[in-house]
């Protein structure tokens, strides 16, 4: 059961990460931005794995960064969040 908490709070971490990312990506404005990355964690609970997030982030980006960018960047952010994670 730790390890599966351990697990979403990582996985939640990192899609709040990568919707700043994407929502600074956009332009979004301040107040748009977090109602945005609530959508990219919300995204998440579509199905397991990452692939929910990642046509989210596709589409929301179309034209702004390729696929190869967005799956770089989710990288980042699930070390980032694993490392924020274990230090806490």
């Amino acid at each position: 059961a730790h390890e599966q908490n351990t697990t979403f709070k990582i996985e939640a971490l990192r899609n709040k990460l990568l919707g700043t990312w994407a929502a600074e990506v956009k332009g979004l404005a301040e107040d748009k931005t977090e109602e945005y990355i609530k959508d990219v964690v919300r995204s998440d609970f579509q199905e397991a794995g990452d692939e929910d997030v990642f046509r989210k982030l596709k589409n929301d980006l179309e034209g702004l960064v390729d696929e190869h960018a967005i799956r770089t960047k989710m990288s980042e952010c699930l070390q980032a969040a694993k490392d924020k994670v274990s230090n806490s």
